[in-house]
């Protein structure tokens, strides 16, 4: 007999199954359904037996999956099934050959996009987050719904992230603020990109997430009667001229105004984009454009706006196909308001994105963006470069950035990333005419390869037969298509000069007979410094390595024991490169500090504190294990952090603070007001007598009455520091005091 616990599982199994059957109503036929309840049971025998960390049968998380891949997307069936089988494979004993006989080759391509590569690491594979999100990717070439789906998994396992290790927490939240969220802003997922951001940010930074929450939720009844007198004239007008539609007020996400208070160092109450007012209009597709812009004017007419905050992204749609006007105004009350004007087909593809796409694209806007999209990865994943890590950030660069809007001589329109140059121009056109590229017209005036292209810029780029691609060029780009091209070409270069310089090798080790063999060869690369023989033959042709040091190394056999380990400025090992990379310096002189548990019972582990973020005992931190070994110690907030766990979620250290009142640690705060005589002798004097804190520097400037300054100094923890700062508020003419991150 079963227990009651279990049946009342059962019965919230066929509950939540019954949900899912109810959003998807509307798009699925008889047979539709039947595919449904065969992948449905199918997934409920396979997962039988086994719980989430939240102790919840496993079911839950693919009819969740499903639910938001309908409700929150818009997706049709074929994603149904494959969000309710998307784990079969990965954790039971069902193949993806038994998916592919039960449900067809479509199905299976798109599971197996979704199931994480198995395996351990191996010597090429430095990051296995990495390469899943490749093979992600590479299968999102061939059916988009492979991230769309990918992105509704996430999702859900975000919104139970607290059944997690804090580690675990950690890693998932950086890596989902890190590559998913921007991938769900890249694909015009507003809703999700919002909700991603905000779980991520409430396990990264809970004690900023809880204060703002709060904040908004105690706003909210004078915000609710600020909005109901800021539309009541304009719900009016379009009334009285009979225009159907709906006005909605969308709050900001709490990680979008914690972004806006700390870019512009303002307190939650000068926030004043808060929330955004909606206006949707119920539109034929021929009549949405000017319609939009009537109520634009309808708008300006009760309201003034600020001219530099207009956006039409109506005539040129972002990339991502999202479509709208903008305006930011001045309302009664002297609040700047942003107001949204779009139709209904441009709302719903600005909350579902590209699966929204496809329910309009015989319509008469077309699908905007969603070619070029695919076609920007396809080009990506073709690169030669095999490294993820490499890929990630490339892809990260080009397809999450925002967009500049260019034009060619003839006017065409080209859409390239914020940032880009002259050259990533010319090679957007062709392969051919980047790499003869000699420098490019600018709206008439000649400019450098290196030119950054702005919005509206008109390029006209002049070329060479002489020229051919330089290693440099890779500071002068920013694409990933030019990265590709320049390296395809300087890989081809080098090669051929190795192979020269191999051949001049040899025949130095013929002129003094000696035989040109591995032993030999590895003995000169010894000699020389070298692990990679190609870079000792570059050398070679370079003039760096020639017949002297072949006579040294091989006939001169009474030298110096010193000279042997004598190592060429030239050939510094790639193991050294890399310690000089990502070893950590300390920020504080002296001692390291003894302040830090790491790990569950781990003594004598050589740490150091990152200089990127500063972590003082009080922050929330990470321990990040380096190639050399050495643990640097991050606040969870860097983004140099975030981006390692991001990529390597096995190199993470728990790590805590203990009490050690001993050690001192270096910490920076801005100060801003309005100067006045006895300003530095009042800062002073309260750092140094009132809470004798060693002051390392303070510099200050005036300009035209107003001060900004610098100070730096030697604290113990986070309440020492934040006492400092509430001391410091109470100084006259101070205005705003931040921590430097």
């Amino acid at each position: 007999m079963q227990s009651e616990e279990a049946l009342n599982e059962k019965k919230e199994i066929l509950t939540r199954y019954r949900d899912l059957l109810r959003v998807c109503k509307p798009r699925t036929t008889k047979d539709d359904k039947l595919l449904i309840r065969k992948a449905f049971n199918l997934a409920l025998e396979a997962h039988k037996d086994m719980r989430r960390r939240t102790g919840e049968p496993y079911i839950y998380h693919p009819l969740e999956v499903a639910r938001i891949a309908v409700e929150d997307i818009g997706l049709g069936t074929t994603s149904i099934v494959c969000a309710l089988l998307h784990d079969v494979v990965e954790d039971t004993d069902y193949t993806l050959e038994d998916i592919r006989g039960m449900f067809g080759d479509k199905v299976a391509r798109i599971i197996d996009g979704l199931t994480k590569i198995s395996g351990l690491f191996d010597n090429k594979t430095e990051s296995l987050q990495a390469e899943n999100f490749r093979k992600m990717l590479l299968t999102l070439s061939d059916d988009v719904r492979v991230i769309l789906l990918k992105l509704a998994d996430r999702l859900h396992n975000m919104r139970t992230l607290d059944s997690m290790p804090i580690e675990k927490q950690l890693k998932i939240a950086s890596e989902t603020s890190f590559l998913y969220a921007p991938l769900a802003h890249r694909l015009g997922l507003y809703g999700i990109k919002s909700e991603l951001e905000d779980l991520a940010f409430k396990h990264m930074e809970p004690d900023i997430y809880n204060t703002i929450l709060n904040m908004v939720i105690e706003s909210e009844p004078e915000r609710k009667r600020f909005i109901t007198k800021f539309i009541a004239p304009i719900k009016k007008d379009l009334t009285a001229r009979k225009i159907s539609n709906t006005i909605l007020a969308r709050t900001k996400s709490i990680y979008s105004i914690w972004e806006k208070m700390r870019k512009k160092e303002i307190p939650f109450e000068e926030v004043f984009d808060l929330f955004a007012i909606r206006i949707v209009l119920n539109v034929p597709p021929e009549r949405e454009k000017s319609e939009c812009f009537n109520v634009y004017a309808l708008v300006t007419d009760h309201y003034r706006p600020n001219k530099d905050r207009f956006r039409d992204w109506i005539s040129i749609p972002k990339a991502n196909g999202y479509e709208a006007l903008h305006t930011t105004v001045m309302s009664h009350t002297g609040k700047w308001v942003e107001v949204q004007i779009r139709s209904i087909r441009m709302d719903e593809i600005a909350e579902k994105g590209y699966a929204a796409h496809w329910k309009y694209k015989d319509g008469a806007q077309g699908e905007y963006g969603l070619d070029d999209w695919l076609a920007k990865i396809r080009e990506l994943l073709q690169s030669p470069d095999s490294n993820a890590l490499d890929f990630i950030e490339d892809f990260k660069l080009n397809l999450f950035s925002d967009e500049i809007y260019v034009f060619t001589p003839k006017g065409d329109l080209i859409t390239l990333p914020m940032k880009a140059t002259a050259l990533d121009f010319a090679y957007n056109i062709h392969s051919h005419i980047g790499n003869s590229c000699i420098g490019a017209k600018v709206n008439h005036k000649l400019v450098p390869l290196d030119y950054s292209l702005k919005s509206g810029d008109q390029v006209e780029v002049i070329t060479s037969d002489k020229q051919t691609p330089k290693e440099e060029w890779f500071d002068y780009v920013t694409t990933a298509k030019a990265k590709s091209q320049i390296k395809v070409f300087v890989k081809e270069e080098k090669k051929k000069l190795a192979a020269e310089g191999k051949s001049k090798l040899k025949a130095m080790f013929d002129e003094f007979h000696i035989e040109y063999s591995t032993p030999n060869l590895n003995k000169f690369m010894h000699y020389t410094g070298f692990t990679v023989p190609a870079n000792m033959y570059m050398e070679v042709m370079n003039g760096n390595i020639g017949n002297k040091e072949v006579k040294s190394c091989f006939m001169e056999q009474e030298r110096e024991n010193w000279f042997r380990y004598l190592r060429f400025p030239f050939s510094k090992s790639r193991h050294a490169e890399i310690k000089e990379e990502i070893e950590p310096k300390d920020v504080v002189a002296g001692e390291k500090p003894k302040t830090l548990l790491l790990g569950p019972q781990i003594e004598n582990i050589n740490y150091t504190m990152a200089p990127c973020c500063s972590p003082i005992p009080g922050d929330e931190v990470i321990g990040l294990i380096e190639k050399n070994g050495v643990i640097s110690v991050h606040r969870t907030n860097c983004t140099t952090a975030i981006s390692f766990m991001s990529k390597y979620g096995n190199r993470l250290v728990k790590s805590r603070w203990i009490n050690n009142e001993s050690i001192q640690f270096l910490a920076g705060i801005t100060i801003k007001g309005f100067d006045r005589l006895g300003m530095i002798r009042d800062i002073t004097n309260i750092i140094s007598k009132q809470l004798n804190i060693n002051i390392r520097s303070l510099t200050l400037e005036t300009t035209s009455g107003i001060f900004e300054g610098i100070l730096t100094v030697y604290i113990h923890n986070t309440n020492q520091l934040k006492t400092l700062i509430d001391n410091l508020k109470t100084v006259e003419g101070i205005e705003s005091i931040n921590r430097i991150n």
